[in-house]
């Protein structure tokens, strides 16, 4: 019989890995979740989730800027910060129902604190609220740690003092939107929080050392999104390079270096750092398990989520394949599958077409490979565009030829019409795209070999997936968070009626 500190399974983790912590309970596993800060991970409680909260009301005053197109006029009163924040925190804090939730799952321990390996099966956990640290032995390890902010080596950075994602979506949280804000970073979260304070009126001074902004883009769509965000009063800085930082009063100062050498110094009220995402495996003494990360720093995991050690797992961020939550959450579907279910067909993970979507205005949404891979992939293409002004749609909702912001769909198809990518800007583009993502998975499974199939979950027989059938939803992974979930989800509750 196990002592009371060996575990079936421990999962490190509680964004993806909770999904994971919950099949095991409810399979009759004896688990162990362990969470450093709040359960839910990043995307609940530092980034995909309130961040829209705070994204959704800076669209609506982009729309009522250019609602006048279609003759009617708005006036923008004042920003209610303080509700604006009040509903980000609500849905931060549901964090605590979830933990509530799960006191009925006698056989899932939550630990708050952070773990790391001492051996094989051996983890050693820094309590939040003990000195004295526990050690557990598991049969079985999940990693889904995820990572956390890079912070560039940019001189006087620390005593300036700076802000990121974590630190935003906690005690660095703004009492009021910013005068003036210095964003390092032009991805992702960069471009959003760009686009959200200076919605609201903040002076906002984008600095991004790559040439242009969302580096994974295509080329034009990135061209559009600057010119966008130029439009609504964002200072970009493309090719500029961080040196070194500084405060003077209550003001931040950066001094940055342009693709000629030209340097210039930049005032603000804050600094927020987005340069990107950095792997916590950093911290799980890895050694002692016997994993190396890859140089990077991500635990590379094979198509059935498996480390290179048997009975370690690694899911969601930290195994580096893309860093969004609808993948973590793909990825614990499957593994949940593989380490609980009655059948003895494992599901393999496939990336080949994995969509995400940037919520800045314009709204972007990306599957599939750009142009030029599909070019260095395939040779010869087929490459096409349709813009929102040649629809009836888009003209009633104000866009023309030769608009500025007219957005674009862009497709690129191989010579057999096999579709390879699409990637959107404009209105709801991540919704637009979920259509394409289905059938790219649909025909991804048919053309592939028989050994990369994947299993049905009724029968663990492999199957072509038909464009028409529930599994081409339920196999392919829906961007988190967008309106095209609404639509997902429901094949969850199907039931035979009498």
């Amino acid at each position: 019989m196990k002592n009371k500190n060996h575990y079936d399974l421990v999962v490190i983790g509680s964004g993806a890995g909770l999904m994971v912590a919950q099949a095991a309970a409810a399979s009759g596993r004896r688990c162990a979740l362990i969470e450093a800060v709040k359960l839910g991970g990043t995307c609940l409680n530092r980034g995909c989730i309130p961040s829209k909260v705070l994204v959704h009301p800076a669209d609506l005053v982009r729309e009522m800027e250019r609602a006048r197109r279609t003759g009617v006029q708005m006036e923008i009163g004042s920003i209610d910060w303080e509700r604006l924040s009040q509903r980000v925190w609500n849905k931060i804090n549901e964090n605590e129902e979830i933990e509530d939730s799960l006191s009925d799952l006698t056989s899932l321990e939550i630990i708050h604190g952070r773990a790391r390996f001492s051996g094989e099966h051996d983890l050693v956990v820094d309590l939040n609220d003990s000195d004295e640290p526990l050690v557990l032995k598991a049969d079985q390890v999940v990693i889904a740690a995820g990572g956390r902010s890079f912070i560039p080596p940019v001189d006087g950075l620390d005593a300036a003092g700076y802000l990121t994602s974590e630190t935003f979506f906690g005690e660095s949280y703004p009492k009021t939107p910013w005068k003036s804000l210095i964003i390092i970073g032009g991805g992702a979260i960069g471009c959003e929080f760009a686009h959200i304070f200076s919605a609201l009126g903040t002076r906002v001074t984008l600095v991004e050392m790559q040439p242009r902004l969302a580096m994974t883009e295509e080329p034009e769509v990135s061209l559009l999104l600057q010119k966008q965000l130029e439009a609504g009063g964002v200072n970009v800085r493309t090719g500029f390079r961080a040196l070194s930082a500084g405060r003077q009063d209550e003001q931040r100062l950066l001094t940055i270096s342009g693709p000629d050498g030209q340097l210039e110094t930049i005032a603000a009220e804050a600094i927020f750092v987005s340069s990107g995402i950095r792997s916590n495996a950093d911290q799980l003494n890895l050694d002692s398990c016997g994993l190396k990360p890859n140089p990077r720093g991500w635990i590379e995991t094979d198509e059935f989520l498996r480390t290179s050690v048997p009975h370690i797992y690694a899911i969601g961020d930290i195994n580096g394949r893309f860093q969004f939550r609808h993948k973590a959450n793909y990825e614990a579907d499957i593994l949940i599958h593989n380490l609980f279910s009655e059948s003895d067909q494992p599901r393999a993970a496939s990336y080949a077409n994995v969509p995400w979507a940037i919520f800045t205005w314009p709204q972007i949404a990306h599957v599939g490979m750009t142009e030029a891979q599909a070019r260095e992939q395939h040779g010869r293409v087929m490459v096409g565009r349709h813009y929102y002004s040649m629809t009836a749609n888009g003209y009633a909702m104000g866009y023309e030829p030769g608009d500025a912001d007219d957005g674009f769909v862009k497709m690129i198809a191989d010579a057999e019409g096999t579709i390879l990518g699409v990637h959107i800007i404009g209105p709801q583009a991540a919704v637009l795209i979920q259509s394409f993502v289905y059938l790219m998975n649909a025909g991804y499974t048919c053309r592939a070999k028989p050994d990369q199939l994947p299993f049905s979950h009724q029968t663990g027989s492999r199957f072509c997936l038909q464009a028409d059938s529930i599994k081409a939803i339920d196999q392919s992974m829906v961007i988190h968070p967008a309106l095209s979930e609404v639509a997902a989800w429901v094949t969850g509750e199907l039931e035979w009626v009498e």
